[in-house]
């Protein structure tokens, strides 16, 4: 059983709790299926926001599901296989740019400021770069669990949602990796221009993943191995939230390929991992789509975003916001003195 007070200190402990969610409160959701048919309005005429509906309140535990307290954490880590020449920017640039998310600068404040939901920013050892996975395991077993343990501790009381979102030049690479070593195909199939990278730097960061997998394929026997082997700290870290909303029933909305990947490290450790995980966007990241299809997820919105920071999960906060109002807040048939039979 996850322990805050406790948090794991190696994968096997990590691998134990995977082997013991929760699962979704089906008395929950059978009273907001019970429900929905009394509302205003025709049976499923809703659509999704329905689905929505009835999979917050199932993972909140509550049959009036809500939406008033949604919160992004943006985790941020250092990678070392940035010396490989595989991004467009330097390592610098993450110091920099947390800096301007505490200053309030960066896209996702003004994004959570507009869905109004809290905003949040956790350096992962972020002046310790993981260790170039092109020559090495990036993260020995111990490192790992501390990363995962403290992305563990982003889950409070009293949150309605959670979106992880992530800085960290460089972690498409690992991301892509990541992809590759869980579902095989070509490292082509996963590799994309990142943050705008150029036809040679995508051809030379292209090799980088395929050569890792290749490297370390004797060490990955699942997932988070993967995650050890070619990952970073704060795709651990969003892993480690992603299990501890688990079992604080914290419905979770995932956002772009990077956030997708550190969710897919757990749904090779078990099928239903993500039940409690909506996917919030596509992005334009073309990696993504092959992934979100072996995830089996439909994403809510897909604007060609490929910002990272939790922006693309975060503008659709108001459809969850939408769908809970929409459920609580309607009238029924009998209340509004609506004869339901006639109007559906």
């Amino acid at each position: 059983m996850f322990n805050p007070k406790h948090p794991p200190q190696s994968l096997d402990e990590i691998r134990s709790l995977l082997a013991d969610l929760p699962a979704v409160d089906a008395e929950a959701q059978a009273a907001v299926a019970n429900r929905e048919p009394t509302l205003t309005k025709p049976a499923g005429s809703l659509g999704r926001l329905e689905d929505f509906s009835l999979w917050l309140a199932g993972w909140q535990g509550t049959s009036r599901p809500r939406m008033s307290r949604p919160r992004v954490t943006v985790f941020a880590g250092s990678h070392g296989v940035v010396a490989q020449g595989v991004s467009a920017f330097p390592p610098s640039v993450n110091q920099q740019m947390v800096e301007n998310f505490i200053n309030g600068g960066a896209a996702i404040n003004q994004i959570c400021k507009s869905v109004d939901a809290e905003l949040r920013v956790m350096e992962v050892a972020l002046e310790i770069p993981t260790n170039d996975f092109s020559q090495e395991p990036a993260m020995d077993d111990e490192g790992c669990a501390e990363a995962m343990a403290f992305g563990m501790s982003a889950i409070e009381k009293g949150l309605d949602l959670f979106v992880p979102g992530e800085m960290g030049i460089g972690n498409t690479t690992a991301a892509a990796a990541i992809a590759h070593a869980l579902y095989g195909g070509n490292a082509g199939d996963w590799t994309g221009r990142g943050t705008g990278i150029d036809d040679a730097t995508l051809t030379l960061k292209t090799r980088v993943v395929g050569d890792a997998i290749i490297l370390h394929k004797n060490q990955m026997h699942d997932g988070l191995d993967v995650l050890r082997c070619v990952g970073g700290r704060e795709i651990a870290a969003m892993a480690g939230a992603i299990i501890a909303a688990r079992y604080s029933r914290v419905p979770v909305l995932l956002d772009g390929y990077v956030s997708c990947a550190a969710a897919a490290v757990l749904a090779s450790m078990r099928p239903d991992a993500l039940d409690h995980c909506l996917v919030g966007h596509v992005s334009a990241e073309p990696g993504h789509i092959r992934l979100l299809e072996k995830l089996g997820k439909k994403a809510l919105i897909d604007f060609g975003m490929r910002l990272g920071e939790g922006s693309g999960a975060a503008l659709a906060i108001p459809l969850l916001r939408s769908a809970a109002e929409c459920h609580n807040g309607m009238a029924t048939f009998e209340k509004a003195g609506i004869d339901g039979k006639e109007q559906a």
